[in-house]
């Protein structure tokens, strides 16, 4: 944790809708006039797309099932921490971007699925903002959470977060149901262990649960959208959190347990707004004064 150079994570597996919740954070940036250096999590993936895919049919051949983006094998998790460690430090890190589409990678001249070379990030920025994977992983060689000044969790029930991926890798991949499937089952042991523990050392967990029938997810037609849902957010320590003026500006809300908010989940971006705002702000300030 850095008062002069604070650092901020967004962590939820793929499909748990991170990406919405960092154009939330931008909107606030903008307006309040913060320049945040932006660093997404796939690009410190150890392999690019087809090394990838390389790597995953050497382990199907060896009798490896377990292999996936989830887990250490894949990741660069040592650059990772050493990127939190060193913006913490001075304000400065390593970074590099992985384009996932030909639009991503036309600027650079490169494939899509690659990634560019790694370089400093540009000077003079206020804070660090990661959204990816492992923003608050820990094991027994990294620490990355505790680089990290304010840790946020996207977490939408399992059997919501598999439908928005059966979705987004059909449509948007054009992966077939029984590739998706074997992801899914293939990512599971590194999903139980490197992925929810982050969420026991987060400071914010948005937890988005339907209010319609997901129990079966593999023959659901469409995503539950936010107005058929409901948004369950969790502080880990709710000391200073405002909860009746929270309460009275997100209406239909209320309180389940002495540190959760229960509200609709089409209030998402405006329970980011009047939750995160105030939060950025006290890190701006610590910021201001320490320098």
């Amino acid at each position: 944790m850095s008062v002069k150079h604070p650092i901020i994570a967004v962590t939820g597996s793929s499909g748990a809708g991170t990406t919405t919740v960092t154009n939330t954070f931008q909107k606030i940036f903008r307006r309040e006039g913060i320049k945040a250096a932006i660093i997404e999590g796939d690009a410190f993936h150890r392999f690019d797309r087809l090394e990838m895919r390389q790597r995953l049919a050497e382990a199907e051949a060896s009798g490896v099932r377990n292999f996936s983006h989830f887990g250490p094998d894949a990741n660069l998790f040592e650059e990772l921490e050493r990127a939190f460690m060193s913006y913490g430090e001075s304000g400065t890190a390593r970074v590099r971007k992985y384009l996932h589409d030909s639009v991503e990678a036309a600027p650079y001249k490169q494939d899509p699925g690659t990634f560019t070379p790694w370089e400093d990030i540009e000077p003079d920025t206020d804070m660090l903002f990661y959204e990816g994977l492992h923003g608050a992983v820990k094991t027994e060689s990294v620490n990355i959470a505790r680089h990290a000044d304010l840790k946020i969790g996207v977490v939408p029930i399992i059997n919501l977060e598999w439908i928005q991926k059966l979705h987004r890798d059909k449509n948007a991949r054009g992966h077939s149901q029984e590739a998706i499937v074997d992801n899914i089952l293939r990512r599971m042991p590194d999903y139980v262990t490197y992925i929810c523990p982050q969420f026991s050392l987060t400071d914010v967990n948005f937890q988005r649960v339907p209010t319609v029938d997901t129990s079966n997810p593999f023959i659901a037609r469409d995503i539950p959208s936010p107005d058929e849902s409901m948004l369950v957010i969790r502080f880990a320590n709710p000391r200073g959190i405002d909860f009746p003026y929270l309460l009275s500006m997100l209406h239909d809300s209320f309180m389940s347990r002495p540190n959760t908010i229960v509200c609709p989940g089409g209030k998402m971006g405006l329970a980011m707004q009047l939750i995160f705002t105030p939060m950025i702000l006290q890190l701006w300030d610590r910021k201001k004064k320490a320098l």
